[in-house]
């Protein structure tokens, strides 16, 4: 046993990890499909500037 305290869930995610390890590889496909994106600047400028400001009291029909 280790001299230094090591949390459950720690132990649990080691577990895991070692039981399979193929967690990492899909965890690291899934944010490379919905986080790291390259940004398209000009798309991005092009949204800001065709943006229609809201007036206030959106929800009032009168």
């Amino acid at each position: 046993m280790s001299r230094y305290y090591e949390s459950d869930l720690t132990q649990f995610m080691r577990d895991l990890l070692e039981k399979k390890p193929q967690i990492v590889e899909e965890q690291k496909k899934g944010r490379a499909l919905w986080w790291d994106k390259q940004l398209d600047r000009d798309a991005q400028d092009r949204f800001a500037a065709a943006k229609v400001a809201q007036k206030g009291y959106v929800y009032q029909t009168k």
